[in-house]
């Protein structure tokens, strides 16, 4: 979502975050796997990128905006709820980018809570055309 606001900078930055929370709780689900597939899509990324774990000190100047935090942020709940599960490992990772990016906690959890509602609208849809 909005991954094509992001700089070329951002967008591999934001991959390797990516593959931390996919990593953070031990598995990698299929549905990760996927949306992986999709942020390497979105992203006009070389489909041959391997994730790799990315350093959380500094990633705030590579997001340097709050236009480009908030889509990290989000992109990163949307894939943490990939595998039907948001668990505490992700959580706490997605807490540290959140601080990391300076957004408060109340905020984390709006952004969550609009994330989740997404993520329902999503299964409702894939429920009406027969996916």
């Amino acid at each position: 979502m909005w991954l094509s606001a992001l700089t070329p900078e951002q967008r591999e930055a934001l991959y390797g975050l990516a593959h931390n929370v996919v990593v953070s709780d031990g598995i990698l689900d299929p549905n990760e796997e996927g949306m992986m597939d999709e942020f390497r899509r979105e992203m006009d990324l070389n489909p041959a990128i391997e994730g790799e774990y990315l350093e959380l000190e500094g990633i705030d100047s590579t997001f340097g905006t709050r236009k480009a935090r908030i889509i990290a942020l989000l992109n990163l709940l949307r894939l943490s709820y990939a595998d039907g599960a948001f668990e505490i490992e992700e959580e706490c990772l997605l807490k540290e980018i959140s601080r990391a990016f300076g957004v408060a906690d109340a905020e984390f959890l709006l952004l969550d809570n609009w994330v989740k509602r997404l993520v329902t609208l999503e299964e409702e849809a894939r429920d009406f055309i027969g996916g």
